[in-house]
C-alpha cells in the first residue's frame, strides 16, 4: 500500500497512523510498518520499531490536535487556608498509603487536622482513591484533604463522596432539595446544630415522600437539639410504616425529659418494680420486690418494646440462665423509664437504691431467712439492674452511671459496665476503666469489656493494659496466648504510643517473652507503637 505524499512530501498523519495500525493487525511479517524519521532508527526488530513509531505518532497526533470551541478551561484549585504537614509528615503519609502500617492513617488524618495542617498535594490522589473503598476514612479525609482535596473530588465522580462527607454537607439549604442522602443528613445535623425548629419543620414538609431509610437517617438527627419541642413529631413517628423509624422515635422520645412517653413507660415500670418491707435476721429491710410484665399488649409494642426483644432467649451472663421473654420485657421498659422515678419512688440516692436487695415478687412474705428463691432473686436483680444500666447510658446519668460502675452490683456483666465509662465525667473516666479492667483481668471477659472502651488509653488507663498484658504473656495456657494476641490487635490503635518502652522491657525479661503467634503479636505491637509515637511527633513538630 502506498501512502500519498502531502504538500510537503511527507505522509498525512491520519494516512501513517492507519498504515501502522494495518500492519500491527497483520504483523510485520506479513506487513512491514513503513518507515518514520522522526522514530530511532537502531533498531532491528520489526515488531519494536513499529510500538516505537506508534508512540511517535500517538504524540504527534495529540499535540497536533486543535481543542473543540466548546470546552472551557479548567478553573484553578483555590488558595488554602491551611499550612502542609512538615515534609517528615507528609514522608510517612506516604509510607502509610504505600501499604506500611495503613491502620493508623486514621489517626494519622485526625490528628494532622487536629493539629490546623493538610494532606500534600501530591498525595491527594492516592488518599482520595483510599477512601473510596473504606468509608470510614471519609469523614477525616474530609477533615485534612484541604480545599484542593475538594477540587480535586469534583472532577473525578469516583471522588465525589468527599463533597459533603465532612460537617460541611456542601452547599446552602438547596442541599436539602437536591442532595444525596448523606448530603441532606449533613444538612440537618448541621441544621438540628443551629435551628432545631427549622430542622424539625424541614423535615416535616418532605416527610411523606421519603423513603423509609432516609425518613430513619433524617430523624437520627435529632439526637443533636433534641427538646420537647420535638415530641409531638416523634409522637407521630411511633405510627410510622418503618420499623426503623418508629424504633428511633422510641429511643428520642425515652431521652425526653418529662415527655408523655416517659409517664407512660413509668407506670409500666412501677407496676413491675415497687418498694418492699422484709424482716431478715431479726431486722426490716428494704427490698426492691420485682415481677416482670405478664402479657404484650399494642401499646408496649407501639412504645418500642417489641414481642420478642434483643436477647430473648439469649444465655443470660455469668449466672447463667436464659434471659426469657418476660424478662427482656423488664429490662426494656427499664431500659425507657426516666430514672427520677426510682428517686421519687424509693426516697434514695441512686447508690443506695443499687444496693437495695432484690426480690421476686410472686408469693413474697415476711420470712427469717433470705436462702429461698435465691436463684430467682439473682437473676431478677440482673435484669432490673441491666435496664437501669441501660436507661443511665440512653439518658447520659452520671449519678446513676456511677451508681452502677461503683455498687458492683453488675460484676456478673462486666460488657454493661464498660459501656457506662462513657457517661462519666472525663477525669473520672480513665481511673473507672482500670478499676474495671483490674476486676475481669486474667478473665474470660477481659477483651470484650476492652473493646468497649474507646481510645486513647492513657495515665492510669494505659497501666492497667499493660499490667493486663503482662500477665497474659506471662502466663503459657493455650487461652492466654490467644487472649495475649487478641488484646494487642486491640491495643495498637488505642494504647498511648508512650507504653512502648513498658512493653520491651517486658519482651526483654527472661522467660516472659512469649513464644509463637503471640510473641510476634506481642512484637508487632511494640513496633505499631513506635511508629505511631514518631507519626504524632512529626505532625505537632
Amino acid at each position: 500500500m502506498s501512502t500519498a505524499p502531502d504538500a510537503s512530501g511527507s505522509r498525512t498523519p491520519e494516512r501513517g497512523w492507519n498504515e501502522h495500525v494495518t500492519a500491527a493487525l497483520l504483523g510485520t511479517r506479513r506487513r512491514p510498518a513503513p518507515s518514520l524519521p522522526e522514530a530511532p532508527a537502531e533498531v532491528d526488530d520489526p515488531a519494536a520499531r513499529l510500538l516505537d513509531q506508534a508512540a511517535v505518532l500517538t504524540v504527534r497526533r495529540r499535540a497536533g490536535r486543535r481543542p473543540l470551541r466548546s470546552l472551557e478551561p479548567i478553573a484553578p484549585a483555590p488558595v488554602e487556608d491551611l499550612p502542609v504537614v512538615p515534609p517528615a509528615a507528609a514522608r510517612r503519609l506516604a509510607q502509610i498509603l504505600g501499604g506500611t502500617q495503613i491502620r493508623v492513617l486514621p489517626e494519622w488524618l485526625e490528628a494532622a487536622a487536629a493539629a490546623g495542617r493538610r494532606v500534600p498535594a501530591r498525595l491527594l490522589p492516592d488518599l482520595l482513591e483510599r477512601g473510596r473503598s473504606d468509608r470510614m476514612l471519609r469523614p477525616a479525609i474530609a477533615r485534612a484533604a484541604g480545599r484542593r482535596g475538594v477540587w480535586l473530588a469534583l472532577r473525578n465522580t469516583e471522588w465525589a463522596y468527599l463533597v459533603g462527607s465532612g460537617d460541611d454537607p456542601g452547599g446552602g439549604p438547596e442541599v436539602w432539595q437536591t442532595g444525596t442522602r448523606n448530603q441532606r443528613v449533613a444538612y440537618l445535623t448541621a441544621l438540628r446544630g443551629s435551628d432545631p425548629a427549622a430542622a424539625r419543620e424541614a423535615l416535616r414538609e418532605t416527610w411523606g415522600r421519603e423513603p423509609a431509610p432516609d425518613r430513619a437517617a433524617f430523624l437520627a438527627t435529632f439526637e443533636h437539639g433534641l427538646s420537647p419541642d420535638d415530641e409531638e413529631f416523634l409522637e407521630s413517628a411511633l405510627e410510622d410504616r418503618g420499623k426503623d423509624v418508629r424504633q428511633i422515635a422510641a429511643d428520642l422520645l425515652a431521652r425526653l425529659p418529662g415527655s408523655a412517653y416517659g409517664e407512660r413507660m413509668a407506670a409500666r415500670a412501677r407496676a413491675c418494680v415497687r418498694p418492699l418491707e422484709r424482716t431478715v435476721r431479726g431486722r426490716r429491710r428494704l427490698w426492691a420486690a420485682v415481677e416482670p410484665p405478664r402479657t404484650h399488649d399494642e401499646d408496649l409494642a407501639r412504645d418500642g418494646v417489641p414481642f420478642h426483644p434483643s436477647g430473648s432467649f439469649a444465655p443470660g451472663g455469668r449466672s447463667g440462665g436464659p434471659v426469657g421473654t418476660r424478662a427482656a420485657w423488664l429490662r426494656e421498659i427499664l431500659a425507657r423509664t426516666p430514672l427520677a422515678t426510682w428517686t421519687e419512688l424509693f426516697g434514695l440516692p441512686p447508690m443506695e437504691i443499687v444496693c437495695l436487695p432484690v426480690t421476686e415478687a410472686a408469693g413474697h412474705g415476711d420470712r427469717e431467712d433470705g436462702d429461698a428463691r435465691r436463684g430467682g432473686d439473682a437473676r431478677a436483680a440482673r435484669d432490673v439492674h441491666i435496664g437501669w444500666a441501660r436507661a443511665a447510658l440512653r439518658q447520659r446519668d452520671v449519678a446513676w452511671a456511677r451508681a452502677l460502675l461503683k455498687g458492683g452490683v453488675l460484676a456478673d456483666e462486666p460488657e454493661a459496665l464498660a459501656e457506662l465509662l462513657q457517661v462519666l465525667p472525663a477525669d473520672e473516666r480513665d481511673q473507672a476503666a482500670a478499676d474495671l479492667i483490674r476486676w475481669v483481668e486474667g478473665g474470660p471477659d477481659l477483651l470484650r469489656v476492652l473493646e468497649r472502651i474507646p481510645g486513647p488509653w492513657t495515665g492510669q488507663l494505659a497501666d492497667a493494659v499493660v499490667v493486663a498484658l503482662a500477665g497474659a504473656a506471662e502466663r503459657r495456657a493455650r487461652p492466654y496466648e490467644h487472649t495475649l494476641t487478641q488484646l494487642c490487635r486491640l491495643a495498637d490503635q488505642r494504647l498511648t504510643p508512650d507504653a512502648a518502652p513498658r512493653l520491651e522491657a517486658l519482651a526483654a525479661r527472661p522467660g516472659a517473652a512469649p513464644a509463637g503467634a503471640a510473641g510476634h503479636a506481642l512484637a508487632e505491637l511494640t513496633e505499631t507503637l513506635r511508629f505511631r509515637h514518631e507519626m504524632l511527633k512529626e505532625l505537632t513538630s
